[in-house]
């Protein structure tokens, strides 16, 4: 299992992605200033920040909406076969709520939540970016 990222769903976009690109310097891997979805690196490392509108999430789990107060973050966690993996954490009280299931043609995903309602996201990578 490796770390993806941490992604932070957000309700204003534009401002966040203006934050971590121009105030924090992290460099932007496809410059959507729009959304819904950019990731962020910083200089050295494999791991980044995303950000993710919330709605796009809200979609995807069918739950969160766009309010402020709802679900803020989520883990994201690259693993090798997420069938077996799914298969496994829930024989160990993992409850999954959404997947797996493609989310992109590079991807396939599944969502759970931890004790505290904080979500994670486990990632199959299909294809690796070129």
């Amino acid at each position: 299992m490796e770390l993806a990222q941490v992604r932070l769903l957000v309700t204003d976009f534009r401002a966040c992605y203006r934050f971590y690109a121009d105030v924090l310097g992290l460099k932007p891997q496809s410059g959507a200033q729009d959304g819904p979805y950019e990731k962020f690196s910083p200089a050295t490392g494999s791991a980044g920040i995303a950000i993710e509108d919330r709605a796009m999430m809200a979609q995807v789990i069918g739950e969160l909406g766009d309010a402020v107060n709802g679900h803020r973050s989520l883990v994201v966690l690259r693993v090798d076969d997420l069938d077996r993996y799914c298969a496994e954490i829930v024989e160990r009280g993992a409850e999954i709520v959404q997947g797996p299931a493609p989310m992109t043609d590079r991807m396939r995903v599944a969502h759970l939540k931890d004790p505290e309602g904080n979500i994670v996201e486990l990632q199959e990578w299909l294809l690796l970016r070129g």
